[in-house]
């Protein structure tokens, strides 16, 4: 019976090429010429499958890690703009709120608190994401900590408003002029180009365009101090009172409707839009004082002001424009 497993070899004698079976050297070394082989081709299958396609599971985590490092993007981006949020919120407390009950600004060691003591996040380090995971973290942690200043902040606020009843009535905290009665803010605080003069100057208050005779009223309570006629300059004007260190001007008024020594309450009718004196169209020019230094008056409308009214009123106050006076 002949073997299955066999190799040709020449008979030096017979000179005849015979078949010879495989002995145990010759098995051993044809099984492993085959495992090499075969092992060849397994590493340069996975390698090419590896290199080339990627499996459903690879595909899945790819997706997932793609979607994992859009939401740290996106957690980065909010907080930036909470962060520049909050920042303002803090800006306008200490301008705005703070200086109105004349106390100084919140502490900066309180409103920026370190932080120290053990790392909060040694649990985080090692992982493809570490650094990106790290950084969120610790911005999260310091926009909580900032808050938290910011909120004892209002309540140091909330106390000094409960002890200033009379403060609170005297601030000019509404506009002169109704929102529905205008036209349109034609002019802001800051440098503007005069009407005339054609120069650019600082116009020291805002100019509210309005009809001839469109009611004005008290900002805040107070008493009238000045009641004039002028026929250039501020042309017909009011200046109040209010206590604390607070002043109201009332310009190129058409008709006044108080005279020097009334007292005034908030909201009370004191006069009418005009464009007498230095002016070149129906408006009223409204300043707010305090001791003695005249102020942004887009910082005092938080009484009558929705938050989007007061935001659509700042942008366009702080437009560089020609100003009515």
């Amino acid at each position: 019976m002949q073997k299955r497993f066999h190799k040709i070899q020449f008979n030096d004698r017979s000179l005849e090429v015979q078949q010879v079976p495989f002995d145990l050297k010759d098995y051993v070394y044809f099984f492993l010429k085959r495992v090499v082989a075969l092992g060849v081709i397994a590493a340069a299958s996975i390698y090419t499958f590896d290199r080339w396609f990627e499996s459903p599971a690879d595909v899945a985590r790819d997706r997932e890690l793609a979607f994992l490092k859009d939401q740290l993007e996106g957690l980065n981006e909010d907080l930036a703009q909470m962060d520049a949020v909050l920042a303002d919120i803090s800006h306008r407390d200490d301008a705005i709120y703070r200086s109105i009950f004349g106390t100084d600004p919140y502490p900066a060691y309180l409103r920026n608190p370190g932080v120290g003591g053990v790392d909060r996040t040694k649990h985080l380090a090692g992982h493809a994401w570490s650094e990106e995971l790290i950084a969120v973290s610790e911005g999260v942690a310091e926009l909580q900590r900032k808050l938290v200043a910011q909120s004892r902040s209002f309540d140091e606020v909330l106390d000094l408003a409960r002890n200033n009843t009379e403060l609170l009535k005297s601030i000019p905290a509404i506009q002169p002029v109704r929102n529905e009665d205008l036209k349109r803010m034609a002019s802001g605080y800051g440098y503007r180009i005069h009407p005339i003069y054609k120069v650019r100057k600082f116009h020291y208050g805002m100019d509210f365009s309005a009809p001839t005779g469109t009611e004005i009223f008290a900002t805040g309570d107070g008493e009238v101090i000045l009641a004039k006629r002028t026929y250039n300059g501020f042309g017909r004007h009011v200046i109040i009172r209010h206590g604390f260190g607070y002043e109201t001007l009332y310009a190129h008024m058409s008709e006044i409707l108080v005279k020097r020594g009334d007292k005034v309450r908030r909201g009370d009718l004191i006069g009418l839009v005009g464009s007498t004196g230095t002016s070149v169209a129906p408006h009223l020019h409204y300043e707010v004082h305090k001791d003695g230094k005249r102020l942004n008056p887009a910082h005092f409308y938080f009484n009558d002001l929705t938050p989007e009214q007061y935001e659509e009123l700042l942008m366009q106050s702080e437009q560089e424009n020609q100003s009515f006076d």
